[in-house]
């Protein structure tokens, strides 16, 4: 099968981390079969520098011709909040997920057993297995709402950020969460702030309307408050977990933290019909881009999840983690996963070993 996947490489690792990624899919290419055509897609700071704004025009048709879309990472100091909108990389993200209609982000916080010791919580919460999927909502909510600013007579500066969500919007991202807590262990958490906001209480009663129509799914309501204590008290308790857009992009990164590292944790951002975009949840890093210390495994990871969910290749998504796993059990670790004086080695060395295993 030939597939045709758009590259994002991006700002800071971004280039690095992509480039070892796209190791990884020409090796399982090699033993599944499988060719792929690259196409360079120009988007962040990097754009900025060469066109003068962060969402060059006609990215978005680019990526909508491809199968999918492999994303480094973007953004750094150098385009900072003092730029205008059109220049920043942060624009240019949003932007793309709503082009390309992708609603539904997926982000897995696993502990794999390879890094158990690098859990920050207790042994014993750490010894029962983190293994849950966030879904989050991702084109909706106060991100995408109207913003005003504008000055009071007695208050000064004010501003305000809407948060909006529609029946149609809620459903889709619930049912996504439903579907998949199918295919996994079969409960769903769903968060909110149903006591406080009424955007949350719309929530609410659309996921107990779908949740009547999964009665082989276990379902819960969790205050957003109470999810983000749950995660750093007990984490396993928890399989698919879904809420809205502000509320989602705060608790994965929490979730991703409990796991050891965010240097190895993966994404998907899905929509009905467009091409996934796959990324992993790190930043940009200037302060090491260049230097062969990114840890590529989240960027190699994704590609796990690309062929899982755009491709539905679960063996082949299955090799990519066994192989990561197998590295690691061998004790091989980047700068940001090694132990304190202990040997690391570098982020073409981890691609190579990771290859190797496929």
């Amino acid at each position: 099968m030939n597939y045709k996947i758009a590259l994002i490489k991006g700002d800071g690792i971004g280039p690095e981390v992509v480039g070892e990624a796209v190791g990884v899919l020409e090796a399982v290419g090699k033993r599944f079969g499988h060719t792929f055509d690259f196409v360079d897609v120009l988007l962040g700071g990097c754009a900025t520098d060469a066109v003068g704004k962060s969402y060059p025009d006609g990215t978005a048709e680019v990526c909508r011709a491809c199968d999918a879309v492999l994303l480094g990472a973007v953004g750094g100091p150098k385009w900072g909040s003092d730029k205008p909108a059109e220049q920043r990389p942060e624009t240019a993200l949003l932007a793309i997920r709503k082009d390309l209609g992708l609603y539904a982000n997926l982000r897995p916080a696993t502990l794999r057993s390879a890094m158990a010791g690098a859990c920050p919580l207790k042994k014993e919460t750490a010894e029962k297995g983190i293994d849950l999927m966030m879904v989050r909502e991702l084109t909706g909510g106060v991100y995408f709402g109207k913003r005003d600013r504008y000055q009071t007579e007695d208050r000064g500066v004010e501003c305000t950020d809407l948060m909006a969500y529609s029946e149609k919007e809620i459903e889709r991202i619930g049912r996504r969460a439903f579907e998949l807590a199918r295919l996994r262990r079969g409960k769903v958490s769903s968060v909110d702030k149903a006591n406080v906001l009424e955007t949350s209480r719309l929530w609410r009663s659309v996921m107990h309307r779908l949740a009547g129509e999964y009665p082989d799914v276990a379902y819960e309501d969790v205050l957003v408050d109470n999810c983000a204590m749950q995660l750093v008290r007990d984490p396993g308790q928890f399989d698919v977990v879904v809420t809205e857009n502000m509320f989602g992009d705060i608790l994965s990164d929490e979730a991703s933290m409990v796991t050891g590292s965010i240097g190895l944790l993966p994404s998907a951002s899905i929509g009905d019909a467009a091409p996934g975009l796959y990324e992993p949840i790190h930043g940009s890093a200037p302060d090491i881009a260049g230097q062969d210390k990114a840890n590529p495994i989240a960027t190699i990871l994704s590609v796990a999840m690309m062929f899982r969910y755009s491709f539905q290749c679960a063996e082949e998504a299955a090799a990519i983690e066994h192989a990561v796993d197998a590295v690691l059990a061998e004790g091989w670790r980047t700068p940001d996963i090694a132990e304190p004086g202990a040997a690391a080695i570098g982020t073409r060395e981890m691609g190579r070993l990771i290859r190797e295993h496929i």
